[in-house]
């Protein structure tokens, strides 16, 4: 069991077809300057050495290896966050783990330290700032920043926390595994935890110091959206429907817990599922009251461009 002065951290990793760099990442968890860790893995029936690698590194480390649901990414972490209890110490901290990143030593300390000065019954959830490098983990770039209040009127609309830095304390892990047990389809697990957590009114602290390297390579599932032309591919992507697609998923996964966000947040759902589906001065009104925002100019120009479509 995890004591105050011991937090055992549960990471949940999904793995498919991670061979080629997974045994770096498994290496920077041994080094963790704080050791008092347990993995659990999902694999998607990978049919590289993925399997071959967990199972040689669970012979030194503690490491659980589970099946994945074999429906792509998301799902393999949501499914990990559903069975996260079945498998971890009582009141223990979870992290997220990408297979293909490197972690720095302080990844899992820096985020404990961040988050045992708050109160510890309010879930919580750490996040950071990564360094982001080319396959062979060169060529490093600090991630954008985060300059805007965190907030689920941000979280509506845009997703600010990075799944491979995320860490939450056991108030916020005990709240998303009991909620993604009621939960059907999300879009992104990151997402989907960063509405969660400030939609229940918790805490999110994003470091500006990076805590790993993340590594960018041909088959990325999501990539770094710090260039010119990723930016412009993620707004062409909210103006051409998909952010409309992207919310609907995300309305239908916070109704499935909306008794347990605040008062506030609640009517901020409703509001924003009614606003989409108005006419064009309902729309932007309705965003106008209600206040949405994402963190750059040129990314909330766009958000109100999709209103004026009808793309939101």
């Amino acid at each position: 069991m995890t004591t105050p002065s011991s937090p055992h951290v549960v990471i949940l990793m999904a793995v498919y077809n991670g061979a080629a760099n997974l045994q770096d990442q498994l290496d920077s968890l041994a080094g963790q300057d704080h050791p008092d860790w347990h993995l659990i893995s999902s694999d998607d029936a990978s049919t590289d050495d993925s399997p071959a690698l967990l199972e040689e590194f669970s012979k030194a480390h503690p490491v659980t290896c589970l099946a994945g649901p074999c429906r792509g990414g998301t799902e393999n972490f949501m499914s990990l966050i559903r069975r996260a209890p079945d498998h971890g110490a009582p009141g223990h901290w979870l992290a997220f783990c990408d297979q293909d990143d490197v972690w720095l030593p302080d990844r899992l300390s820096r985020g404990i330290a961040a988050l045992r000065s708050g109160d510890p019954e309010q879930p919580a959830l750490y996040c950071s700032r990564t360094w982001i490098t080319d396959e062979h983990l060169r060529n490093r770039r600090l991630s954008a920043p985060r300059p805007r209040p965190l907030s689920f009127r941000n979280a509506l609309v845009q997703n600010i926390a990075s799944g491979n830095t995320i860490l939450l304390n056991p108030a916020a892990a005990t709240l998303i595994e009991a909620a993604a047990r009621k939960t059907g389809p999300v879009v992104v697990h990151d997402w989907w935890a960063y509405q969660l957590i400030t939609g229940v009114g918790g805490r999110i602290v994003h470091d500006d110091q990076p805590t790993l390297l993340y590594r960018q390579h041909a088959v990325n599932q999501i990539g770094a959206n710090d260039t010119r032309s990723a930016q412009i591919k993620r707004i062409w992507q909210l103006l051409r429907g998909s952010f409309r697609d992207w919310n609907e998923t995300n309305i239908k996964a916070l109704s499935c817990v909306k008794p347990q966000l605040t008062p506030e947040n609640q009517q901020a759902l409703v509001a924003f599922a009614d606003v989409r589906r108005g006419p064009l001065p309902t729309r932007l009104v309705g965003l106008w009251r209600l206040g949405l925002y994402r963190q750059s100019l040129a990314s909330t120009l766009a958000l109100w461009v999709s209103v004026l479509l009808k793309r939101i």
